[in-house]
């Protein structure tokens, strides 16, 4: 426990890249420009977004677009809304979404809405409520909410809801809290949050903590840092972030992390990967802790970006 080891973190996120035939870079290489928004955001969250080379990672982005105007994980990989979205938010945090062809992009996001006003991920047809918030929260930052249904957007979300308050991917199915923010934050992104029940849905997050101060996705499964992020947001989004010991959890963040080499992992002693070291950031964020920025719950963007964009 203890402090967060700032600078060992830069240094492991920036280790992640050089190393391109390590074991970690391999098995993300189809998901490389989602582990460069976990990445850059979380050297933005620490104040050290200056060490990244901006016209290499902006060049790299650029060349992940597909003709469709989607972006794929990669280069040369097939494009789908999951990548998209990270692309136009590490461009945000470099302040060059100017770039973009901002109509290409939102016709493509629109283009993926079905009758029903739920979302496919890419032309493969799946359909989960992470692809409602990812084309909600694509088009808001493009300031293109006009090119989709938002109200159909809304009625799909709001029949994902179930008794606990919680709410699944699919009508019926399970509640999740990685599905939780996701429809927490598309509802907060379109001013229809009056469709959530705040204690009923506030009670079943708070559940999640555990013993050791971690949270949880679901009852009776292990804490993990990255829920940090998915229920500390939600919880802040509908305003009962105080229902939860703070302390505890900033201290089993703070547990988590390789006080050696940085990074931070899911549980204490486990290997640490890029993924929860930004939500573990994110989770510090949250909880306040000195010398880390701000997030915003919704965006999952640094404040002040988010504010150079809509302010």
């Amino acid at each position: 426990m203890g402090e967060l080891k700032v600078e060992k973190h830069i240094r492991y996120i920036l280790s992640v890249e050089k190393k391109k035939d390590g074991f970690e870079s391999v098995i993300m290489e189809h998901i490389r420009l989602n582990g460069a928004y976990w990445g850059l955001t979380t050297l933005d969250l620490l104040g050290k977004l200056d060490v990244a080379d901006t016209e290499e990672v902006v060049t790299w982005i650029m060349k992940c677009q597909h003709e469709s105007g989607g972006f794929g994980g990669n280069v040369g990989h097939d494009p789908h809304l999951l990548y998209t979205l990270s692309a136009i938010q590490v461009l945000a945090l470099f302040d060059r979404v100017n770039i973009l062809d901002v109509d290409k992009i939102s016709n493509y996001i629109a283009s993926l809405q079905n009758e029903d006003g739920s979302f496919s991920g890419d032309i493969w047809g799946e359909v989960d409520t992470r692809f409602s918030y990812i084309a909600i929260c694509s088009l808001a930052l493009l300031h293109r909410m006009d090119k989709i249904n938002v109200g159909k957007a809304v009625e799909y979300i709001v029949s994902c809801k179930n008794l606990d308050g919680g709410f699944g991917c699919t009508p019926g199915a399970e509640s999740h809290a990685g599905q939780i923010f996701c429809c927490v934050a598309a509802l907060a992104i379109t001013g229809s949050l009056h469709h959530i029940d705040k204690d009923l849905l506030g009670w079943w997050l708070c559940e999640r903590q555990v013993k050791s101060g971690g949270l949880n996705g679901r009852p009776e499964k292990l804490p993990d840092v990255c829920y940090s992020w998915w229920v500390l947001s939600s919880l802040i989004m509908i305003d009962r972030v105080h229902w939860i010991d703070k302390e505890k959890l900033k201290n089993y963040i703070l547990d988590c992390q390789d006080k050696e080499n940085g990074g931070i992992s899911d549980r204490p002693d486990d290997a640490v990967d890029v993924f929860h070291t930004f939500f573990g950031v994110a989770g510090l964020s949250f909880l306040e802790y000195p010398g880390v920025k701000a997030i915003d719950p919704a965006y999952a963007l640094p404040i002040d970006v988010v504010n150079r964009i809509f302010l």
